[in-house]
């Protein structure tokens, strides 16, 4: 069942922005465009009481698109048992296809097959990719948790939740040795993002505490398999099950795995992940790989470096986190693009001088210079086309030229930055 019109407390809350963001008419325009667009036309609830949430224009749903694009609408979860169900659906879903494959990315609403079948790796006809990435098990973990946050409701930690968790568990600590894994990742294609070096197994690491990821969030292969902002989100979502498993549904096996592993990955990342930039300044580097080769740089989609206090691994203020921020901020990153209607983050995954309007939420999410936000929405909304919607990357130099005409996921970024601007947050 898809919604035909938008729930009355999502009407609420447009009108609340509307009312606080009034000296804004474009903000406000792209806030109701974009949060209504999400629930109108990627989120189907099933009779079983499970959701699934199509990222946009490609008919599958990933683990870390879907979470993000309902983040924002957990501000009203709790005065509305309609939303809450919505999530708790979406959160049972995403558990279910972790316990079908916790090494894939992305699934088809139904066993039919889709999708990326002739990829060499174990496919099934459930799964729409298999590149396996960190963040993707990271996020139904968040969501989960951000849920009962909001709602103090726990009806969605349930046997399945647990299941997962478990194979979530299990992985993560296997490819802490990424020599004992079985997983591989191979694709015919020439272009060398989207596949595996080293028979599909990837470059060589050292274990060091952290678990291994094959891709970044971008679906993009890792130079080095230590991607340090999706093993800073695994110490996040960690912590978060030794709450959930102490507190809410006392598992002794489940806290102590989980506290044990949070422990090591988070030492791996203080020893190996500190490196010096350009000035001869300590930043977190972006990859690692255990033998002391390391890149420098930071992706627009999250998690990022740049989204390290957002995701809850650091503080704003943070230290080594503000010379880190300074240098994604600046031609250090081989992706931070300068030009006439924008400045920002971009990605190996769109063109060079693509800034992606999901990095820049994420710079206005992680600064308290609220005129630095009102900077970012005033960009933001000055490269839509004139669509009052996001989209992937916007040329720097030309705002009609852009990839994804339809991106749930950099839609709803828009509006928690501009929530957040108004001082709406997702309670964490």
């Amino acid at each position: 069942m898809a919604y035909k019109e938008v729930p009355q407390s999502i009407q609420k809350l447009i009108e609340k922005v509307t009312a606080l963001a009034k000296n804004h008419p474009k903000w406000v325009a792209v806030f109701e465009n974009c949060f209504s667009n999400t629930l109108l036309t990627t989120v189907n609830r099933h009779e079983d009481d499970t959701t699934f949430v199509l990222t946009g224009d490609i008919p599958a749903m990933w683990l870390r698109d879907s979470t993000a694009q309902v983040r924002p609408y957990l501000v009203v979860a709790n005065e509305d048992d309609e939303i809450y169900r919505m999530i708790a659906g979406l959160v049972k879903k995403q558990f279910e296809y972790i316990c079908i494959d916790p090494y894939a990315n992305a699934f088809n609403e139904l066993a039919n097959g889709k999708g990326h079948q002739d990829d060499q790796t174990e496919m099934s006809p459930w799964v729409w990719e298999r590149k396996y990435e960190v963040d993707s098990l990271c996020y139904p973990i968040q969501l989960g948790y951000l849920l009962w946050k909001a709602t103090g409701k726990t009806n969605h930690f349930d046997e399945t939740f647990t299941a997962g968790v478990r194979r979530v568990l299990d992985v993560w600590e296997l490819e802490q040795n990424h020599n004992h894994s079985a997983y591989r990742f191979e694709r015919e294609t020439n272009r060398k993002e989207d596949t595996l070096s080293h028979g599909g197994k990837g470059s060589p690491v050292l274990p060091v505490g952290m678990t291994w990821s094959g891709f970044r969030p971008s679906d993009d292969s890792c130079i080095y398999h230590y991607l340090v902002p999706s093993n800073m989100f695994a110490v996040v979502v960690l912590e978060y099950l030794e709450v959930i498993f102490s507190e809410l549904i006392p598992n002794h096996e489940i806290f102590h795995r989980a506290k044990e592993l949070r422990a090591a990955i988070k030492k791996g990342i203080e020893e190996f992940a500190i490196v010096r930039n350009q000035e001869g300044k300590e930043v977190y580097a972006y990859e690692v790989d255990g033998f002391g080769n390391f890149v420098i740089m930071d992706d627009a989609n999250v998690p990022s470096l740049l989204a390290a206090p957002y995701l809850g691994y650091c503080e704003e203020d943070d230290p080594i986190y503000l010379e880190t921020r300074k240098t994604l901020l600046s031609k250090e990153n081989p992706y931070y693009f300068d030009g006439v209607f924008a400045k920002g983050i971009g990605s190996e995954h769109t063109p060079k001088d693509y800034v992606w309007p999901i990095a820049l939420a994420i710079q206005g999410l992680t600064t308290s210079d609220k005129m630095e936000k009102e900077e970012i929405l005033n960009t933001l909304c000055s490269i839509d086309a004139g669509t009052n919607l996001m989209h992937e990357g916007v040329d720097v130099n030309n705002p009609n030229e852009y990839t994804r005409e339809w991106f749930s996921w950099s839609n709803m970024m828009f509006c928690e930055l501009l929530m957040d601007y108004c001082g709406m947050r997702v309670r964490q």
